[in-house]
């Protein structure tokens, strides 16, 4: 039986973190798909119970059952299907009921996922920053799909992420835990702030209170002094994503890449994680 260094080495660790990516990539894609209907399904029983009317007649919904299944044809996905991209690739992209494509989304949530556990492995090396960096970047890539997709950013992600922060940062994982609570404030109040003074100018929401949330659990990661990074960061992504947006929409392909403020959000973050440092470094030795 192989010792537990030989599996955590240099050589091997990044590749388990790979085929654990991967698999947990394949579970984020139920997550992605299944949570945003989830809460859906909560409002309109909670607006019943309000209403003082009964539940409206639902199924049981949630994400283990049902059974997952082809939007098309409704047939039941076979285990052997849901292999990590392996699958897609077999399938062609397509249902093998009914032909109908399969979403390029499912491969490229398991293939970031993979990849971004492999990084983390590599970068930290074995140890709670590796472990800490991999659950930050699947639930940051949960969240910029499902708010692409629907606008939301689940509490159900984004509060379990900010405690999970606070409780790494408690043995000072990536910052002291003083700088990871000042984070999550500051982070939760920054965008705060510039959504007030957006609406008070314009009179429009610029923004959703998911996106405060999420903004207090990269804070309570990355701790404060990498926030201004991030802002900085995903207000850039968000520029180069308008201009991909304006020439999608002259080419006739208005929709393509519209997002909402979550994936820049998720894509500063992660690259904060990673090279925040290095970039501050940069910017004040100049």
């Amino acid at each position: 039986m192989p010792d537990l260094g030989s599996l955590t080495g240099p050589a091997v660790f990044p590749w388990a973190g790979l085929v654990l990516g991967l698999c947990v990539g394949s579970f984020l894609n139920v997550v992605i798909h299944r949570l945003p209907k989830m809460m859906e399904r909560a409002w309109r029983a909670d607006c019943a119970e309000l209403a003082g009317q009964p539940p409206p007649p639902e199924e049981a919904y949630n994400l283990v059952a049902p059974r997952s299944q082809c939007p098309g044809c409704g047939r039941g996905i076979r285990a052997v299907e849901n292999l990590p991209i392996v699958s897609w690739l077999a399938l062609r992209g397509k249902c093998a009921g009914c032909g109908k494509p399969i979403s390029l989304r499912y491969p490229l949530v398991e293939l970031l996922s993979g990849l971004g556990a492999a990084w983390s492995a590599w970068h930290f090396g074995y140890g709670a920053a590796a472990l800490a960096g991999a659950l930050f970047i699947w639930c940051t890539i949960a969240l910029a799909f499902i708010d692409h997709a629907s606008g939301y950013l689940p509490d159900d992600i984004t509060l379990p992420l900010l405690w999970a922060g606070l409780l790494f940062n408690t043995a000072g994982t990536f910052v002291p835990l003083l700088d990871a609570v000042v984070g999550a404030a500051a982070g939760y109040l920054s965008l705060w702030l510039i959504y007030w003074a957006y609406r008070l100018a314009t009179g429009k929401e610029g923004m959703g209170f998911g996106d405060f949330k999420m903004n207090a659990a990269i804070g309570a990661f990355l701790g404060w002094k990498l926030l201004p990074l991030v802002i900085l960061l995903s207000s850039v992504v968000g520029l180069v994503f308008g201009v991909l947006q304006m020439v999608a929409a002259r080419r006739g392909w208005d929709g393509a890449f519209r997002f909402h403020f979550g994936p820049y959000l998720a894509i500063a973050a992660i690259v904060a994680m990673f090279w925040g440092q290095p970039i501050m470094r940069w910017y004040l030795a100049r």
